[in-house]
């Protein structure tokens, strides 16, 4: 045998000591960490044994519940933000003089620049190439996207982006094991 075939059925035995009832939550835990994610999370449990049905749709809602949280807590964020600013403290006391506005940072240009050329569709389906689904997420609720349009194109991207990487490494592993 290969090195690589030895480091799969290893990795297969050590999930195997899960109990099989617990092995998709796992996966679906995995889902939500940055940088891991769904596209992280399913091919950790196709690895590891489990079905790429079972560990594509674990990983994906792992992934889809941590960015709903995240875009929950942005847009409540965002929103007491504005009322602040619009003079609708809800009780707070506000500066009679406000200081004048900070001119917008060249990341922020830069990342309005993309939103327009792109929307919010290129914005979530491409941006797990550079950055994870949770921050482009909350940069897009931030800049004032309404949080379901957000969701959905999060949702299309994550299930697109986790499909994708599901298939190819089972069909990765289905080779190296033959």
């Amino acid at each position: 045998m290969n090195p690589i075939v030895d480091l799969i059925r290893g990795f297969q035995d050590l999930v195997a000591q899960v109990p099989e009832v617990v092995q998709p939550l796992v996966v679906m835990l995995a889902g939500m960490i940055p940088f891991i994610e769904g596209e992280g999370g399913a091919p950790i449990g196709v690895i590891g044994g489990i079905h790429p049905i079972v560990a594509g749709i674990a990983a994906a809602a792992g992934n889809f519940l941590a960015v709903l949280v995240v875009v929950l807590v942005t847009s409540r964020t965002r929103e007491a933000v504005v009322a602040r600013r619009s003079g609708g403290s809800g009780g707070i006391a506000t500066l009679e003089h406000e200081p004048p506005a900070k001119p917008e940072s060249k990341g922020t240009q830069r990342f309005k620049r993309w939103l327009v050329r792109f929307g919010v569709p290129g914005a979530s389906l491409l941006g797990p190439l550079a950055i994870p689904t949770h921050f482009t997420a909350a940069t897009l609720v931030g800049s004032g996207v309404a949080r379901g349009w957000v969701l959905l194109w999060q949702g299309i991207a994550i299930v697109l982006w986790t499909t994708l990487t599901t298939t190819l490494l089972w069909v990765a592993v289905q080779a190296v094991l033959a």
